[in-house]
């Protein structure tokens, strides 16, 4: 890997010089555009759309587009006096637990590496840290944007993660949150029991990229000569279940046939009281179900026609 900034990590009066690692990285498939004919690449010049002459990179400047079109030209000077941190320094803030911060905050994540004589510092903070179970909330300015971030220990390194600003995250404003959708406990007892069901421990290393595995088999049949032979069509998903019941007690039996019918471990295994499909109490269940639709459908009229 190939070290993309270095700074320091600044923690009360202790300063731990270190370097800026990209901890990830995309494995998408890349492509250029090219003349079908002859392959040759793709290249776009820059031209003025007021006198469509083609403009060097220097006399590009950056320009901010207001309401009406008009637009606002900004020079180097102006970018001179705000008030970005030029200083190369991770400023610890506070110190907070984990669960106390939303993942979508997460924006990209980093590795930092000891650099130079940081090394003791660097194990004291992460070994400190790692043992508090919390995680450090800090400040940096990384490519002309300053950003909160959090420290925190992964393998023995810290990972530093910016985040989002408040005002970044959009509102989830959706029609269907102002509804009064009404769900029936036997519904939510048996989702209960679907979840039951496909508890599991989390592997990353069982889930692959098929489609990205299936381009490149193209891209090599290309390569080599061969027959390019197109995968077999994904059967059509069906739309939305009308019986969400049977739906549901239908996911449950797949999921436990996939598991081989074995309930997850610490939990005990959906039984028929939990699904209301006890042979006695069937008729009485589908009677009480049927009274609870009538009662409900004046209701949902109502909210209709209002």
């Amino acid at each position: 890997m190939r070290s993309i900034w270095k700074g320091a990590i600044s923690f009360g009066l202790v300063t731990i010089p270190v370097k800026l690692f990209s901890a990830t990285e995309q494995k998408d498939v890349a492509f250029h555009q090219v003349h079908r004919e002859d392959g040759g690449r793709i290249r776009y010049k820059r031209v003025c759309t007021v006198d469509g002459e083609e403009v060097p990179y220097s006399d590009i400047a950056k320009g901010y587009e207001l309401a009406g079109g008009e637009m606002v030209v900004l020079s180097d000077e102006d970018f001179e006096d705000l008030p970005l941190s030029t200083s190369r320094r991770i400023d610890v803030l506070q110190f907070t637990p984990a669960e106390q911060i939303d993942p979508i905050y997460f924006a990209k994540a980093y590795y930092l590496e000891p650099d130079a004589q940081g090394s003791k510092p660097y194990v004291l903070l992460r070994d400190a840290l790692e043992s508090s179970g919390q995680v450090a909330v800090v400040k940096v300015a990384l490519r002309q944007r300053e950003s909160l971030a959090t420290l925190r220990v992964r393998d023995g390194v810290f990972v530093l993660e910016t985040m989002l600003w408040p005002d970044e995250i959009r509102k989830p404003d959706f029609e269907f949150l102002e509804e009064d959708i009404e769900v029936r406990p036997q519904e939510l007892k048996m989702a209960e029991s679907l979840i039951t069901t496909m508890e599991s421990d989390f592997d990353p290393t069982e889930y692959r990229d098929a489609y990205r595995e299936a381009l490149q088999q193209v891209i090599e049949a290309k390569v080599e000569g061969r027959e390019v032979v197109a995968p077999q069509e994904a059967e059509e998903e069906g739309g939305p279940a009308v019986d969400l019941m049977a739906a549901l007690r239908a996911s449950v039996e797949a999921a436990k046939r996939e598991r081989g019918g074995e309930p997850a471990k610490g939990r005990k295994p959906a039984g028929r009281a939990a699904s209301g499909a006890g042979k006695g109490t069937r008729k009485g269940t589908e009677k009480a179900e049927e009274k609870a639709e009538e009662k409900a459908a004046p209701k949902r009229k109502a909210r209709k026609s209002a």
